[in-house]
């Protein structure tokens, strides 16, 4: 099931700092949320659409399972997402190692490895360096985004055409002031800033349920078109299937060397670096560089225990990681979704795009 969801009013998607009385005066907004976010949103609906008696907990775990217990379909995204001209285009932050082009166009192109030694640089092995993204986004502007059809481009080092983030939505800020319930009065100091997210019109999210139907009133079957709530707030978006041309093939085998574009968060213990590699990958293969913009914390609430969740560093999406196979490589790991994360896999983590790179 591939959902295109559209909003009815703006949304709020918090990011993963701390946003208690007293403690910041600015909650932001994340656009597409993270994967746990929609995961929420997605299993909450489901209990709606199953008419699940909310107030029995083993009724809940049973059909969807728990907070720490994720017992529901693997999701795939959520994504930013664009009608155009009948159809459903996916769009992908700018990858980490882009470089624009000097003249000012809307083209980037891939960095290619270099030999470290032309810069002085110390390495632990017979790693290449990867050249710095160059044209960070100008102030105002946003991010980058690439078309589905444009990252593929990108990733068969081909230049490729990117869209800033201004046409596709925009942050608005309001302001509000901390009231105290029982005297419903204002309590003073407690000014406060949230931002919303604002799409621009037919744009919205993508997001794929694996083994979750919405033709019919089956056993897992949701109505074709309704409304569901979304994040912060409860604002409300609205869903229909979506036209979208399916998931980017996994080559098998791998190519000699290739490139893995992270298009959703994954999460690592090792920071920046897999745990193991033999856990995705049935041969050898030696991971030569990646370039990862700043890391992304993830938290929430937890309703459940009325307690804010432990919030953890994830690799944003955008980052590439850089491989070369020791002959035949082919993907190992055993998700129904394959995943490049060492968690959260089924919510959707480490989402990825497979793409060759050459060093000429």
């Amino acid at each position: 099931m591939k959902l295109f969801i559209e909003p009815l009013d703006v949304w709020m998607f918090r990011d993963g700092r701390p946003f208690d009385a007293g403690s910041d005066h600015q909650a932001a907004s994340l656009f597409p949320p993270h994967p746990s976010v929609m995961q929420g949103v997605l299993r909450s609906h489901h209990l709606v659409v199953k008419e699940v008696d909310l107030t029995d907990r083993a009724a809940v775990e049973a059909a969807v399972g728990t907070a720490t217990a994720y017992r529901w379909h693997p999701i795939r995204g959520p994504f930013v997402a664009r009608k155009e001209g009948g159809r459903v285009w996916r769009y992908h932050p700018l990858p980490a190692d882009a470089l624009r082009r000097d003249d000012g166009g809307l083209e980037v192109e891939a960095a290619r490895p270099s030999d470290p030694a032309e810069y002085q640089v110390a390495t632990d092995g017979p790693a290449p360096l990867l050249l710095w993204p160059e044209g960070e986004p100008k102030k105002g502007e946003g991010k980058l985004w690439l078309r589905e059809d444009e990252l593929l481009r990108y990733l068969r080092q081909e230049r490729a055409r990117w869209l800033p983030e201004r046409d596709l939505f925009r942050l608005e800020s309001r302001f509000g002031i901390g009231r105290d319930d029982g005297s419903r009065t204002t309590v003073e100091g407690l000014l406060y800033e949230a931002r919303y997210v604002r799409p621009r019109e037919d744009v919205g999210l993508e997001v794929e349920v694996l083994g979750l139907s919405v033709k019919g009133p089956g056993v897992e079957g949701w109505p074709e078109r309704s409304v569901l709530r979304m994040g912060g707030e409860g604002r409300a978006g609205r869903y229909e299937p979506s036209p979208s041309a399916s998931w980017p093939d996994l080559p098998n085998p791998l190519p000699e060397r290739f490139r893995l574009y992270l298009a959703t968060p994954a999460y690592f213990h090792g920071g920046w670096r897999p745990r193991d590699l033999d856990s995705f990958f049935n041969g050898q293969v030696d991971l030569l560089a990646a370039a990862i913009a700043r890391y992304e914390a993830v938290g929430g609430y937890d309703l459940a225990r009325h307690a804010p969740k432990p919030s953890r560093r994830h690799v944003p999406a955008g980052s590439v990681y850089y491989f070369q196979c020791r002959g035949a490589v082919r993907w190992r790991n055993g998700q129904p979704l394959p995943a490049f994360t060492d968690e959260g896999a089924e919510m959707g983590y480490g989402q990825f795009i497979i793409g060759r790179w050459s060093d000429v």
